[in-house]
């Protein structure tokens, strides 16, 4: 074979796969065998063929060179009508991968292999030529180009056909800000949406530091489904091509083998750069940190106590009961939690309204007799602890005939009832559709209630959907029983 033919050969395989394409144009790059499993993925994002796509690795694992530079270099090159965007944590550092991109482009490498991508030759910032600057560039007589942004930055006037975002967050703080967390979430909805059109990719690749970041409002709001193999993949998109193909890369292998990761378990995922005895000695520094970056399971060893709540749309047509529950807080910095509810002919338990509030009692005494007036609620059983009966007497007095008041000792261990009860909690409440926005302070503590007791600040909200459960289910059965 002359030379010519091999290097069309070579040209022809950097088309086809990333993984060659790299070796193109970064021949000193080290591709590890979990860098080409990487890589194959990313191939079948860069041919359309994986419309969204999640990816999370430990830091430091090539990570972004493969989805943030590499990447986006050979799309354009395949399909220089294309309009990418890249969203990173600022706008500084997102010029970094604007710069590494126009360079692979301009490099005589690429060029050979895909002569039709140039660049202007010279900075551009008007709209009198082709653009080039470190914001934004535009492939020479095509309509595709590129634009980089900062977290919560503007993408105003943009056709977004492939969004990647890439390290939404700079580090533990900001992952652990719930102010920050949530201007992700509002960027992403308000912003980032907005400019996405039926047949837009969506690439998210980054070190997860908290469950509730965009990747955990994602697999709450939207369909995630975990793979493990090409077949899993291919079995998905088959259902559903909008659905967010999810692949996680483990610094220490926990897991079973799968074909993207057939390593033993207890192996590093990158030993020569990133050796198991650094990461155990990482580890045990801090187990939940570890977990959240290198794991990829942001919920660390606490782990959260409920999964996703069974939703309604409009309530049933034959209601059994009308009941409200109720934990006062009369001291520190408690929630006041009262929970109106209707039981159908099933059984199941539809929440109707929630009060979450640490207002002071002489507040809240007056809320919940509204409350439950406003729902038709027939009986409300009300903890008497901690103050509880006098508060139960004033709502009483308030709702008079109306509603039938029921004050009682809550005895037994409440970490215990908690705990045990859970699965059932999770399986027979349902609630709104929309209750995260009704009520978000109470959703937020909902989901975000942990396994391990103590590592939850508050109970109040789980607490008193258990004694929705007790009252509704156990006590049912009990009587039934004593029959």
């Amino acid at each position: 074979m002359n030379s010519v033919n091999y290097s069309e050969v070579v040209n022809e395989l950097s088309r086809r796969k990333l993984k060659h394409f790299a070796k193109a144009v970064f021949p000193e790059i080290d591709l590890q065998p979990f860098h080409l499993s990487y890589y194959s993925i990313l191939d079948r994002f860069a041919h359309k063929e994986i419309k969204n796509l999640v990816i999370t690795k430990p830091p430091q694992h090539g990570k972004s060179e493969g989805s943030t530079r590499l990447l986006p270099s050979q799309i354009l090159g395949l399909y220089p009508e294309t309009n990418i965007a890249i969203g990173s944590y600022s706008t500084t550092f997102a010029r970094k991968f604007n710069r590494q991109i126009q360079r692979y482009i301009n490099s005589p490498e690429y060029q050979q292999i895909f002569p039709e991508t140039k660049l202007n030759h010279h900075n551009v910032v008007t709209v009198d030529s082709w653009l080039r600057n470190a914001d934004e560039f535009q492939v020479v007589n095509h309509r595709g180009g590129l634009l980089v942004v900062g977290r919560g930055g503007a993408l105003t006037g943009n056709k977004v056909d492939v969004m990647i975002m890439d390290d939404l967050y700079k580090d533990s703080s900001e992952g652990n800000s719930p102010v920050i967390r949530q201007s992700v979430i509002d960027w992403y909805t308000s912003v980032v949406q907005k400019r996405l059109h039926n047949d837009s990719q969506q690439l998210i690749v980054f070190t997860r530091w908290h469950e509730d970041d965009l990747i955990g409002f994602l697999e709450e709001n939207d369909k995630v489904v975990e793979c493990f193999s090409m077949e899993d993949i291919d079995e998905v998109l088959e259902v559903d091509r909008d659905t967010w193909i999810k692949v996680n890369f483990e610094a220490i292998k926990e897991s079973d083998k799968t074909e993207f990761d057939n390593r033993e378990k207890g192996l590093a995922l990158w030993e020569s750069r990133h050796s198991l005895k650094k990461l155990l000695k990482e580890r045990k520094l801090n187990e939940h940190e570890f977990n959240c970056m290198n794991q990829g399971r942001p919920e660390g060893s606490a782990g959260k106590l409920y999964s996703k709540f069974g939703t309604y749309l409009a309530l049933p047509g034959v209601i059994i009961k009308r009941a409200n529950y109720t934990d006062t807080a009369d001291e520190g910095d408690d929630y006041l939690c009262s929970i109106d509810y209707v039981v159908d002919k099933d059984g199941d338990i539809y929440v109707v309204d929630v009060l979450f509030t640490q207002e002071p009692m002489e507040e809240t005494e007056k809320y919940v007799p509204s409350q439950l007036l406003r729902n038709s609620t027939r009986i409300s059983y009300i903890e008497s602890n901690n103050g509880g009966r006098g508060f139960a007497r004033v709502v009483e007095n308030a709702v008079g005939a109306r509603c039938e008041v029921e004050w009682f000792h809550q005895g037994t261990n409440k970490e215990s009832r908690i705990l045990t009860n859970s699965a059932q909690v999770n399986k027979v409440i349902l609630f709104p559709y929309d209750w995260e926005v009704r009520w978000p302070e109470f959703a937020r503590h909902i989901k975000g209630y942990k396994r391990m007791f103590a590592a939850n600040k508050y109970d109040d909200g789980a607490d008193v959907l258990t004694g929705i459960y007790e009252k509704e289910v156990l006590e049912e059965k009990y009587e039934l029983w004593a029959n």
